[in-house]
């Protein structure tokens, strides 16, 4: 039996009716017969098309206040019967059954109620039933059926229906199906979720908008994106974002939310190499890359300020892939759009979500996104000189720093700029002398800066080092059993300390 399919009749039970004219107009022009119920049959005949009533095929209303419309053996039979099965082919006649090739439904609009703060009452009632059914029965039946089962998939149909009809092969069916679970998977995910009060007690997650990029990590990788990009980011210019770019995207602008004031960073493998906050973006463009001239090279550009042509001059100064402000003047966007390849974006919301996991093992690692951010009032003097008003303004600044980079960290910091950090060692204390060798070489003094711990002290050998560089004032989350160690060593040495109770590990 040839695998194409003549749809001559369809069962259409939409709660979105936009783009669905032309798809019935197509349809009726193929000589196409329609069954629906309620806003959808009135809908269809609005067109000028004519359509049955479901309640005259079952003989029974829709009743329970519209939970019960569609649930009937004569549709649902219609639907699953295998047409080149005999007996299930005498049992539709015997029964009065008929053939339907086509269902188009969509689903009643659960997530989104959810988001609006509706009642309980209301959310329960978007619970679809008979939607989710149709979609399941005629996406198992794929072999005979067409289920379209979202606007998403209007036009991938109206496609098909252009190029072929009413005729499908069973290639585009089975294409359908696959779309068709996603949904109904998708759907039953936002519902468990929501019953389980997004306590986690299965892990189901479900996003669509999947983008397959160039390669992963590596280029013998494959990799994927599924979110919607398009919804945080406008991109202005540039080639394809891949697997790297969109690490780096997440980490930059992570950062550059925690900064109210005008601030530059620029990233380099997640991690910063230089930031700055300045009265303009221009000067925090020229403190932060002076943090790092040689990292910068290649990195990924971030701020929290629209860009002018002032600041847009200085940063194409230098080679990098990726910038991300909130605008850019006219004038700043021809400077930097010389380089054909560079990605431009726009940011256009700050992120969402609470939770991130990570495939770990043979499982999946979920934790609390570390949304916590310290402010001065959080700030503890645990030694007896007192900290200045620059101290602490860097010293937050500092621990905001800490918290986006790799542990083992350290950050130094001074007068809201970065002179210098240590990335990702396995000893706190190469850590810091990692970041004292480096502000050395790009020329920083240290004396009079602060320093940032992720985590704890548990020898006082780092506050010693820091000590002898010039470091004044130091940031740390504390809870060690030899914290005093630490402690005792910067008050005998008039160096301030101020604990904050928060680890900041990044791993």
């Amino acid at each position: 039996m040839s695998s194409e399919r003549k749809i001559k009749t369809a069962l259409v039970s939409v709660y979105h009716k936009d783009g669905l004219d032309d798809i019935l107009k197509k349809l009726h022009s193929n000589g196409v017969q329609f069954i629906s119920t309620g806003g959808t049959r009135s809908f269809i005949e609005s067109l000028g098309l004519p359509c049955q009533a479901v309640e005259d095929l079952t003989s029974y209303p829709s009743i329970l206040g519209g939970r019960v419309k569609t649930l009937h053996p004569k549709i649902f039979g219609g639907i699953l019967f295998r047409r080149d099965l005999l007996e299930d082919v005498k049992q539709t006649k015997a029964y009065d059954i008929p053939n339907i090739d086509l269902v188009i439904v969509d689903l009643y609009p659960f997530s989104e109620t959810v988001a609006s703060g509706a009642e309980e009452e209301e959310i329960i009632e978007k619970i679809d039933i008979g939607g989710i059914s149709l979609i399941r029965a005629a996406a198992k039946n794929f072999k005979d059926v067409v289920i379209v089962a979202s606007k998403k998939q209007y036009a991938p149909f109206l496609e098909l229906l252009e190029t072929k009809d009413a005729v499908s092969n069973i290639e585009d069916r089975k294409w359908f199906a696959k779309e068709a679970f996603a949904v109904s998977s998708g759907y039953d995910t936002a519902i468990f979720n929501y019953l389980d009060n997004y306590e986690g007690t299965a892990f189901r997650y479900a996003e669509d908008n999947a983008k397959h990029l160039r390669y992963g990590e590596n280029p013998h990788q494959k990799g994927a994106f599924y979110g919607n990009f398009d919804g945080l980011f406008e991109q202005l210019h540039g080639r394809e974002i891949s697997y790297n770019n969109l690490l780096d995207i997440e980490a930059s602008v992570s950062l550059i939310g925690e900064f109210e004031e005008t601030t530059l960073a620029i990233l380099k493998h997640n991690n910063a190499c230089g930031i700055a906050s300045r009265p303009t973006v221009k000067e925090a463009w020229i403190e932060a890359l002076a943090g790092d001239p040689v990292s910068a090279y290649g990195g990924i550009v971030v701020t929290n300020r629209p860009i002018d042509a002032a600041a847009a001059e200085e940063i194409n100064k230098i080679f990098f892939e990726i910038i991300i402000a909130p605008a850019y003047d006219e004038e700043a966007l021809k400077i930097l759009e010389v380089k054909k390849n560079r990605i431009i974006l726009v940011q256009k919301d700050t992120l969402k979500g609470d939770k991130q996991f990570r495939s770990l093992l043979n499982g999946v690692l979920v934790q609390d996104k570390d949304l916590s951010i310290q402010t001065s009032s959080d700030l503890t003097l645990v030694t007896p000189r007192a900290i200045s008003a620059q101290e602490e303004a860097d010293l937050l600044f500092a621990n905001k720093l800490v918290k986006h980079t790799k542990s083992n960290a350290i950050i130094l910091v001074k007068n809201k700029q970065l002179c210098a950090g240590g990335t990702g060692q396995t000893s706190r204390v190469d850590a810091l002398r990692q970041a004292i060798e480096k502000a050395a070489s790009f020329n920083f003094d240290l004396n009079g800066a602060v320093m940032a711990s992720d985590a704890f002290f548990p020898f006082p050998d780092c506050v010693e080092i820091a000590g002898k560089a010039g470091i004044t004032a130091v940031v740390q989350p504390g809870g060690s059993i030899n914290d005093k160690l630490s402690i005792e060593y910067c008050s005998r040495n008039n160096i301030s300390m101020v604990v904050t109770g928060v680890r900041h590990f990044k791993h």
